[in-house]
């Protein structure tokens, strides 16, 4: 065995054995709105339900622990006391990892994400549209853990409102697993989808990624492409030079022949083939 006292390692150590050790667990994507209106989207792991009378949800958006700042989400909650905490599917898991980009203050992760606002019924907060269980929470209260990087913060809220697909429901009225298709977090860039098991997504927070409202119009609003598939394709830095474009030689003319095409480099995770296909 190889032991250690917590004080023994980094911190930046640490959190990477306790991520990896402490694992799959549920996400929060938690929106927030600050005090101008501005909102905010983005998934947290440190997460999960503690009570049912009263329904409480508790995630933790901890402090950076590379220069020890806070994130907008704290800070929104802080001022305004509402979130809406999304579940995340299958279906949205790469377009959430895209909004954990380090974009911005006032930057909207939803227009990044290319996820849709939806109003919510009792808080400002906005819902994202395509996730299949929303919560419309109050803030009750926050549980600073410590000062230093790395220290938690627990955000204490109470579900006001809850919204169901009814397309993930089973003929009793009752979740059905298989059908919600969540979607959980482990250590460094690995995944893991409840009915299969773990996957990987290479992490976006190295780069800032273009974002779906940056992509071609054509590519934004592919029949074909799917959200996974945009969020993919929006998580680059640039496009490929027209060097490349030209070099890559594409024979398809269809834009539909070409989206198809890309889809296949996609689902390989070869997103620059992909996007010298749509480019071509």
């Amino acid at each position: 065995m190889k032991s250690f006292k917590p004080n023994e390692l980094t911190t930046a150590k640490l959190h990477g054995y306790l991520l990896s050790a402490v694992a799959p667990r549920p996400i929060a994507f938690a929106s927030t709105i600050d005090e101008d209106g501005n909102s905010n989207l983005s998934p947290f792991s440190f997460f999960n339900v503690f009570s049912a009378n009263p329904p409480i949800l508790i995630f933790s958006p901890a402090r950076r622990v590379r220069d020890n700042t806070t994130k907008h989400t704290l800070e929104n909650a802080e001022l305004t006391k509402e979130v809406v905490i999304n579940v995340v599917n299958f279906d949205i898991v790469q377009q959430m990892s895209l909004s954990s980009t380090e974009y911005g203050q006032g930057v909207n992760e939803f227009e990044k994400a290319g996820l849709t606002m939806l109003k919510s019924d009792e808080v400002k907060p906005f819902r994202v549209a395509e996730s299949p269980v929303q919560m419309e929470c109050k803030v009750n209260e926050i549980v600073k853990l410590g000062t230093e990087g790395g220290a938690g913060n627990l955000i204490i809220c109470e579900v006001v409102k809850m919204h169901i697909n009814e397309a993930v429901l089973d003929e009793n009225g009752s979740i059905d697993q298989t059908k919600l298709d969540l979607v959980s977090r482990a250590g460094g860039s690995f995944y893991s989808r409840a009915k299969t098991g773990f996957f990987e997504i290479p992490k976006p927070l190295t780069t800032l990624g273009i974002g779906v409202d940056a992509l071609p119009e054509s590519v934004r609003n592919s029949n074909i492409l799917s959200g996974n598939d945009l969020g993919l394709l929006a998580n680059v830095e640039n496009l490929p030079l027209e060097s490349e474009i030209k070099a890559f030689n594409c024979s398809l003319k269809n834009n539909d022949e070409k989206h198809q095409k890309a889809k296949a480099f996609l689902e390989n995770q070869d997103v620059k083939k992909a996007w010298l296909t749509l480019l071509s």
